[in-house]
């Protein structure tokens, strides 16, 4: 089902901003003592090294360094964001919601609402679709939305599928601001029945993922759900000037271009240093290709993400 297809003029997005732990793990290292070679991660995955967090930094930890980014980018106070929306999968402590620590965390004692989504690699846009909808209907005005993930901490790096994955935390600060010709649109789905493919079981300290399931899903999801969001809009991909997706592997995404019938160049990535970043890829991108000057006014944005559930969504916006 579709959920969430209006547009929403009012809803700005007011700042980027990032961070990734300073810990650094090549290829060379992860795959050390697994039946794989780096280069056949480069090859495949399309990762050369990922950044991954200390054993006394938590997902809050790198939420809150995101946040402070944004919100400095933004030249506001931290006191002065309405609504703070963490996605995330790695969670701190099962309670209380990762929100709430990184909002001590940034000093933030304005006593703001605070809460997690859990929707995985789908996390963000999810997030920015529930705080666009609460900043049209007037009760915020300024919400913090952060992607942030440390799957290092449920991941079994004697396993193949360690190689995938790496830490980091984007993050926006959407605020209301009408604006002639705006776009705020989103697509939000889910399909339950995929709630064993990409899984961490109660009791497991690790993830379990049949990567051919995430594959053939990814490279089926998101190209339809691109084209439903343009249909939605009356658009083209030739009206879209930044595709910014989840980064799941450089072979899914070349996948997806090629159903969509684009150039690979058309897709913006980050793979290659950071690996897959889980929740956080869509919004640590965005804060790159914003500081590249690569986003311009009236440029329109692609967001798209898949994750476990499975969850997946798109948002249209008008830089």
């Amino acid at each position: 089902m579709t959920n969430g297809n209006s547009h929403f003029d009012s809803v700005c997005i007011k700042s980027t901003g990032s961070y990734v732990p300073s810990k650094i793990l090549t290829n060379e290292e992860v795959v050390a003592n697994l039946p794989t070679s780096p280069q056949w991660v480069v090859d495949k995955l399309g990762i050369r090294e990922r950044h991954i967090a200390e054993p006394e930094e938590y997902t809050s930890d790198l939420a809150a360094r995101a946040g402070l980014d944004a919100i400095a980018s933004a030249g506001l106070e931290p006191n002065e964001i309405d609504l703070i929306i963490v996605s995330t999968a790695t969670p701190d402590r099962k309670m209380p919601s990762s929100a709430c620590i990184a909002q001590t965390k940034m000093g933030i004692s304005n006593r703001c609402a605070a809460f997690d989504v859990a929707a995985v690699c789908a996390g963000f846009v999810y997030g920015i679709t529930i705080a666009g909808q609460f900043i049209q209907n007037g009760m915020y005005e300024r919400v913090l939305v952060i992607g942030a993930d440390t799957f290092s901490k449920v991941t079994d790096w004697s396993h193949r599928d360690c190689v995938v994955f790496g830490d980091g935390a984007g993050a926006v600060v959407l605020e209301r601001k009408d604006r002639e010709n705006g776009l705020f649109s989103s697509i939000l789905l889910a399909q339950g029945e995929g709630m064993d493919e990409f899984t961490v079981y109660p009791g497991d300290a690790y993830f379990k993922m049949n990567g051919k399931a995430v594959f053939q899903k990814a490279t089926t999801a998101v190209p339809e759900c691109i084209q439903e969001i343009l249909r939605i809009n009356g658009l083209g991909l030739k009206d879209v000037s930044t595709i910014i997706p989840h980064q799941a592997t450089s072979g899914v995404l070349k996948h997806i271009a090629e159903v969509l019938n684009i150039p690979f160049s058309r897709i913006q990535t980050n793979l290659e240093s950071y690996a897959n970043t889980a929740g956080a890829t869509v919004p640590l991108l965005l804060d790159q290709v914003n500081r590249r000057g690569l986003l311009h006014k009236g440029d329109i944005l692609l967001l798209v993400s898949i994750g476990a559930g499975w969850t997946w969504g798109a948002s249209l916006y008008r830089w």
